[in-house]
This record gives C-alpha cells, structure tokens and sequence, in this order.
C-alpha cells in the first residue's frame, strides 16, 4: 500500500507538471522586475500608420531591391557552404571533450556579435558577413550532425563486403541512413541564415536588414512594408527555388556577384590580435612584464570593475528578460498550437493560422523589437514580445506536426477537453524540450538586443566596441558564451526523466 501510495502521488504531480511549475514560478518572479512601461505617447497611431504601409506597399521605392535580395542570400548561401565543411568534420571529433566545449563556446556568440568581432579585422566587406554565418553554424552543425550520426543503425556495418574502406563504409554503413534528416536540418539552417544574412544588414551589410532598418527609422512604412512581404516570401519559398541540384548554379553566382573584397591589412590584423584585444594596461608592454604584480594587480582591478560594472547588471537583465519571453512563448503555443493541427480545426482554419506562423517565424526577433520599440518606447516589454511571437511562431510550426501524427481512438472529438487530455499529454515532453532548446537561442538573441537600447549585455558589448574598447568587449562576450553554455547544460539535466525514481516508486 505505500508503494501504491508513493506512485500515485508521483504520478499526479510528475516530472514535467514540476518542470512547468518551476518555470512558471521563475518568469513571474522575473516579470515582477522586468522594465514592462509603455514610454510612448500614441503607440496606436504610429501603429495605424505602419498597417498603412502594410495595407499598400510601395515595392518601387527601395534602391538596388534586387541587389539587396541577392546579398541576403549570397551571405547566407556562402555562410552555410563554408559551415557545412567546417562543421562535418568536427562532428566526427565532437565526442572529445575539448571539441564539444570550442563548439558550444562558438555557438553560444551570436552570429551578429561575430560580425562586430570582424567587423574590426576585415571591415565591411563581404567576408565579415560571410565568417559571421559560417563560424557559429560550422559549431551548430557540428553539435547536430553528431547527434544524428549517433541514432544511425549500425547493423548495416556488419553487411557490407570485407576489406571495405573506412570512409566508404561509414558513407554507405551510417551517413545514407540519416541523409534525409541532414538534408532537412541544413534546409532550416538555410532559413534561420537568410535572417541572420538580413540582420547583419542593421550593422551596414548590404542586405534586406539594412533598408528595413533605414525605411522604418525614417517612418516610410509603405518601403518598408513591401521589404517586410518580399522578405516572408523569400523565407515561404525556399522549398520551391532552393533545390540541392540548383546549388551548382547558385553557388557560382553568389561568388561572382558579392561586392567588391578591399585589400586585408596584415598589419591591421596584427595590431588587432596583439594589441587591440589586449586590456589597457597590457598593450605595447613587452610580454614578461605582463607577470609584475603591479600589472597583476591593475589587471584584477579592471577585471573587477568591468565585472561589477557591466557583466553583473547585464547578466541580471538577460536573464530577466529571458525567462519572461520564455514564458509568453510557453503561452503562447499552448494558446496558438489547436488552431494549426487537423485534431481540433478544420483545413481552411490550419492553411490561415500556417500563413500566420510563417510570418512570425520569418521576421527576425531583432527587425521585430526594432519596431516594437518604435511603437512602445524603449523597455523591455518590446523586445519581450518580439522574442515570443517569433519562437511560438516557430514552435507551433515544429510542434503542429507532432499533434497531426498522434493517434486517437474513434471516439475522439475536435474539442478542448479531448485535445488536453489525449493529445497534449503525447506531444508535451517533446514540447518542452523544444521550449528550453529554444531557451538558449532566446538568451543568444536576448543579448544582441542589447544593442536596440535595453541594458543586456549585448548593450555593454555594443557599447565597448562603439568606444574601441575591444578587450572590454572580448571579455563581456566570454560572459556571454559562458551563460549560454551553462543555461544549455542545465536545461539538459532538468529535462532528463528520472525513470529510475519511477521504478523505486
């Protein structure tokens, strides 16, 4: 009778209804301190205006359209090239400690922060968009490849002939296996880069980004409005025009048609790398005098103060402003995901609500923020609200197919009584792994919006490199990679099912 006792009381209030009571407990407290003031003084005409814009866009009023769309996809066709043959060999090493921790350091910094980063080396010029792409995807590839590699079957080793070469064995034995999974992984990797391609375009790359962020500062919202469309149907189109086969075509082209490349400075790389990133009481000092305990000390001090200073509050205010959009975005797909799956809404309502998701997992959480903060003034509410409608918008896109693919019995009807108690249940320990997967990326991007205004610490970040004070900038970034890592480690063990506690039970 205890042990009945024992079970039922687990398996009333269980793994995940602890799991989701902790997060909930976790954003209220954080929304509790969360800047949410609303600072501007008619957000709903400004909002008017902008639907104006959207209700007739002027598609004619932007210069070099077409070159802009081009660059957008050429950075990030190039960026996810050069990721591709970077990152497939690392997953064949990623097992070792010290390749899984260099990729998970990678990853962690935003694509736009790497952007910053070489921004200083190789100017504006294509190859900092290109490096800024290629270089956290090559780590994120490597991480992804690696675990689908794992899940290959491995009897079909054992059936190929003897005295098979090792690279033929492992393409043929485990790599064909998996290749539609890969396939399709690198043909959402495409997607998110063709954002990140239009975000850089906020820092002065040539791409969509830069002309979205020109029409709506400058308030012509009918320019950017027809920016906003052909960029949504830039993203809904890629399974028409990004065929494997056209890659031959595409590629080439993309080459030849990038902006011209400047003369690289190896003494302006030089002076970056010894000099530049060094902190201030280091640089021209020869290296043995770097040991004296007077440097030592100047070091710890600056250390200290920059700590105190910018890491600290900035850290507070990310993860501030994290959990509470993980949250809104918690709600927001339990609120959204019915309406987009075939147990509960008839077609025509899933096709409207699909359009709908493909809007808001199009749009980048930077461009959203940006003209959320236009509306709302400068507080973390937009940038709150920018980072939830993206993710539910992606999450329900994600999760709809898991909810279409649960089996019911024949009695089961379209109403909300029957999808909470038959198909959430199936499809929830898959949707808050999702959740906090999509946790790290909010912290990631949380950062870089920073640089709109709110005090994360990409705002010290963008304002160490804004004052060249790059080693202050290195250092808050390291912060920075470190909190995704750790944020990532501990989402993985909290959502680690303790069957062992089960079977005790």
């Amino acid at each position: 009778m205890p042990k009945m006792i024992a079970y039922s009381r687990y398996y009333f209030v269980g793994h995940w209804q602890k799991i989701t009571l902790l997060l909930l407990l976790m954003v209220s407290v954080c929304w509790f301190f969360a800047d949410t003031e609303v600072i501007a003084l008619d957000p709903w005409s400004e909002l008017g205006r902008m639907w104006q814009g959207f209700v007739h866009p002027d598609f004619f009023a932007t210069e070099y359209l077409l070159d802009a769309l081009w660059q957008t996809i050429s950075f990030a066709l190039l960026g996810i090239t050069i990721g591709l043959l970077l990152g497939f060999p690392l997953a064949l090493w990623y097992q070792h400690p010290l390749v899984a921790a260099m990729c998970a350091f990678i990853r962690a910094i935003h694509e736009i922060f790497w952007a910053l980063i070489f921004l200083q080396i190789f100017g504006l010029s294509a190859i900092t968009g290109i490096l800024a792409i290629a270089l956290p995807y090559a780590a994120t590839f490597a991480r992804v490849f690696a675990d689908i590699l794992q899940q290959a079957p491995m009897h079909t080793l054992f059936s190929l002939p003897k005295g098979t070469d090792k690279l033929s064995a492992f393409i043929y034995g485990r790599w064909m296996h998996m290749y539609p999974q890969i396939v399709d992984y690198i043909r959402y990797r495409f997607e998110c880069a063709l954002r990140s391609s239009a975000v850089l375009g906020f820092i002065g790359m040539p791409t969509l980004g830069f002309y979205l962020e020109s029409a709506f500062r400058q308030g012509h919202y009918q320019q950017g409005g027809a920016l906003l469309i052909l960029f949504v149907l830039l993203i809904g189109s890629i399974r028409f025009w990004a065929k494997p086969i056209m890659l031959w075509l595409y590629l080439p082209l993309a080459v030849y048609f990038l902006p011209p490349i400047p003369v690289i400075d190896s003494q302006l790389i030089w002076r970056f790398v010894s000099v530049d990133v060094l902190p201030p009481m280091l640089q021209g000092q020869p290296f043995l005098s770097w040991f004296d305990t007077d440097k030592l000390s100047q070091i710890v001090n600056w250390s200290y103060t920059l700590i105190s200073q910018q890491v600290f509050p900035g850290m507070v205010a990310t993860l501030v402003l994290a959990f509470c959009a993980l949250g809104l975005t918690h709600v927001l797909t339990l609120v959204l995901l019915p309406f987009n799956t075939r147990l509960m809404m008839p077609k025509v309502v899933i096709l409207i609500m699909r359009a709908v998701n493909l809007i808001l997992r199009s749009l980048p959480e930077y461009l959203l923020a940006f003209v959320f903060m236009m509306l709302l003034g400068p507080s973390m509410l937009p940038a709150i609200i920018a980072l939830a409608l993206h993710n539910s918008g992606l999450m329900v896109f994600l999760m709809s197919r898991q909810a279409d693919s649960v089996s019911v019995p024949l009695t089961y009807r379209p109403r909300i009584d029957q999808y909470s108690y038959l198909v959430l249940p199936a499809i929830y320990p898959h949707f808050m792994g999702l959740l906090f997967y999509r946790f790290e990326v909010i912290i990631r991007e949380t950062a870089i919006l920073g640089m709109l205004g709110v005090m994360t610490l990409g705002f010290y970040v963008d304002s160490n490199f804004s004052e060249i004070r790059f080693s202050g900038a290195l250092l808050l970034l390291v912060f920075t990679a470190g909190l995704n890592v750790v944020v990532d480690y501990l989402a993985r063990r909290l959502l680690h099912y303790p069957r062992n506690r089960l079977q005790a039970c």
